[in-house]
């Protein structure tokens, strides 16, 4: 379907969004075909202003806020057609691409429950995880498998491992300003001022059983999308790398970052693997 002036206008709004709010991510998404790329950034753009609202519009009513967005998103979806530009871009990849909205729920309950919620029991917090995290994979995945068949059930549980994984390597990453920004601890019996060795050894096991699983499912990608995703993986498996190697009080000290230049490197070596068959 040819795209009007307003959908490119839209789809570009939700390409700067991504692109100033993640340069990491922005190099994955350049690194999909070009086939894939503005539904990513579309998905992108959408899971960043629902985050806004809960992570930063604290001075705001962010109940009223976030209803309001949940309206607006549903209303986009039906009507195929918003003045929100990024509601807008949104829409044309649900629409185009079949993206459940199922993932679409889910994603903004968990959205939902970081307004209600500021620790969790083990239910809660693989219920937070699917949603922020593995739906938002699987809307991707969607995008990605939409010309392929069957393809979409065979890579679903690498798909959600990989999300899994990243969201809780951000939360290792931002132990800190979670716990004392906003008052939440994601991880399940573990108190912030006693964060111990076997607290962090026991989830440190558990992100890198979800990393090997992932890298299965991103073997078994098209060529279109394996790139970018295995560059994301790197990514994150480095700044994984960089945490593990820190010991626990010095993990909730600080927030982790990879320089640009290591960045550079993973998206020669993600290219070179591809072009090799090395992923």
């Amino acid at each position: 379907m040819k795209l009007t002036l307003y959908d490119r206008i839209a789809l570009k709004c939700s390409r700067v969004v991504t692109k100033e709010y993640s340069t990491s991510f922005s190099l994955g998404i350049r690194m999909l075909a070009p086939r894939h790329r503005n539904a990513v950034y579309a998905i992108y753009g959408f899971v960043r202003l629902a985050d806004e609202i809960v992570d930063t519009f604290f001075n705001q009513l962010q109940r009223e806020m976030l209803d309001r967005f949940r309206h607006d998103t549903a209303e986009a979806i039906a009507r195929r057609t918003s003045i929100n530009p990024v509601l807008h871009s949104f829409q044309w990849a649900v629409n185009t691409y079949n993206i459940d909205r199922e993932f679409i729920d889910a994603f903004l309950f968990s959205m939902e429950m970081d307004l209600n919620q500021k620790d969790h029991d083990q239910k809660s917090y693989g219920q937070y995880i699917y949603g922020s995290a593995e739906a938002v994979g699987l809307m991707c995945l969607r995008v990605f498998c939409h010309d392929l068949p069957g393809s979409f059930d065979r890579l679903r549980e690498p798909a959600r491992k990989l999300g899994s994984a990243f969201q809780k390597v951000n939360f290792l990453r931002d132990i800190k300003s979670d716990y004392v920004d906003r008052g939440r601890m994601y991880f399940p019996g573990v108190d912030f001022n006693g964060f111990s060795v076997e607290d962090k050894k026991l989830i440190e096991e558990d992100i890198a059983a979800e990393f090997r699983e992932a890298l299965k499912g991103i073997r078994d990608l098209d060529r279109g999308s394996r790139r970018g995703v295995y560059l994301a993986y790197s990514y994150y498996l480095a700044l994984f790398g960089k945490i593990r190697k820190t010991p626990p009080e010095a993990v909730t000290g600080r927030r982790f970052r990879i320089s640009d230049g290591r960045k550079l490197l993973l998206l020669v070596k993600a290219v070179i693997y591809d072009l090799t068959g090395l992923i």
